[in-house]
This record gives C-alpha cells, structure tokens and sequence, in this order.
C-alpha cells in the first residue's frame, strides 16, 4: 500500500494524539491513586461533584465484573477496526472529525486496557453526586464523548457515499459495472 505524504502525516499525527490521550489518562488516574487511595471523597462542588477513588473490575456501570479477558478482547477488536478505517480514510479535510473522534476512542480503549493488564481492575475517580452517575476517568470521557459525536456525524453530517472507502466489496461491484 503506498501512501501519500499526507497520508502518513495524519497517521503520525494520529499516532501522536493517541500517545498524547493515553498520557493524560494514565497521569490522571496516577494521580488518583496517589491522592484518593484509601481516603474520603474529596468535594469539588458540594453535593454536585466529587474526585471518589474506585476499583472498577468491571465494565460501565459496574456490568460484567471481573470478565478481563472479554474486555480485552472487545478493546483488540475495536483497535484493529480503528486501524483499519484510520488507515482507509481519504485525506479529505471533511473526514478531520472522523480522524479526531476515532482517535479519542482507540484513546480510551488504551487507557483502560493499560489498567485492565496492569492492575486487573480499572481506576475511576469522577463522580456526579447530584445524580449518582457511575465514578468514571478521563478514557471513559474519551470514549463516551466520542461515540455520541460519531453518531451525530454519521446520523447527520456523513452521507452513505462518504463512507464508501469502508466498504470493499461495494467499491469493487461498481468497478465491475
């Protein structure tokens, strides 16, 4: 597969912001750990928001406890998925947003797959006490921020040929006709 100059450029730059993200994730959740720890939650905004250390072993909301192997497996396959459409995509500027929010995702998938690895649990430390939201991280901000955008692009913004270059079999039916 040979790539142009500026595809290998949104690559890096790709790359880049993935090390990046991952960094803050990590450091964040170091600091948690340092900080949080075995102490009481620490009020942000009273009764509103909170930095409160959790182990999570489990996925969002506390689902699927301890099912490590299933998780990381599911972030492999999202990763390989990601890959291969960031890898696909034209370099057209109309595809900045897709480039943006698939990095975000292969972000958090990272993060908490570092953790999963590592510590056989994840750190969460934010927590919307006002409306009792599960603790969650900076990945988990990550991932969840970029996926309601993905699906607002793609709901409004993409239209299905803009999409084409994910679908092979569909490009070589019509090189066919």
């Amino acid at each position: 597969m040979k790539w142009s100059k500026k595809k290998k450029i949104f690559i890096i730059i790709d790359f880049i912001m993935i090390i990046i993200l991952i960094g803050i994730d990590q450091f964040t959740k170091h600091l948690a750990v340092l900080n949080l720890k075995d102490k009481p939650a620490y009020s942000i905004i009273d009764g509103v928001f909170e930095l409160n250390y959790l182990e999570n072993r489990g996925a969002a909301f506390g689902m699927l406890q301890n099912q490590k192997g299933f998780f990381i497996l599911i972030s492999c396959i999202v990763l390989i998925a990601i890959c291969y459409i960031l890898f696909k995509m034209p370099e057209e500027k109309k595809y900045n947003i897709l480039h943006v929010l698939l990095v975000l995702i292969a972000s958090g998938a990272i993060g908490n797959m570092i953790d999963r690895i590592r510590l056989e649990y994840v750190v969460d430390f934010f927590y919307f006490v006002l409306i009792n939201f599960p603790i969650f991280n900076m990945a988990d901000i990550y991932v969840s921020v970029a996926c309601v955008l993905l699906a607002f692009v793609m709901l409004f913004v993409y239209k299905e040929e803009d999409l084409d270059f994910l679908n092979i079999r569909q490009k070589k039916i019509r090189e066919i006709k």
